[in-house]
């Protein structure tokens, strides 16, 4: 999962946000069109008019904001400080990704997120 917490969605802010996050060799996105502009090396963009090829990071999206109430949409508990949504951020996908390695493993057994937050 790639992440950033920036002001704006700028074309320099979404390049290094892709240069970050792991390769793919497919990426799919809404027709917004900033993403077309963006260098998807090694992989191929598409982009889509509907959410066919979107929904798991939909559904995704829809998971941090469940975990994290400063992200729920209409809420009041929204963070002030950038630094502090960053840090909520890298906590939880630090979480999420030992979780979902875990799940891989023992997909038998129930696992929460925040069994994951402490190393």
């Amino acid at each position: 999962m790639g992440w950033a917490v920036v002001e704006e969605r700028t074309p320099e802010a979404l390049q290094a946000l892709l240069d970050r996050s792991p390769q793919a060799q497919q990426y799919y996105s809404d027709a917004y069109r900033l993403y077309e502009s963006l260098i998807y090396a090694p992989g191929h963009h598409q982009g889509l008019p509907n959410k066919s090829q979107t929904y798991s990071v939909e559904g995704d999206n829809a998971e941090v904001r469940h975990y994290l109430a400063r992200l729920a949409r209409s809420s009041r508990c929204f963070s002030r400080s950038i630094q502090a949504l960053r840090n909520a951020l890298k906590l939880f996908v630090y979480a999420w990704n030992r979780r979902q390695m875990y799940k891989r493993r023992f997909p038998d057994y129930p696992a929460h997120v925040r069994d994951f937050v402490c190393p």
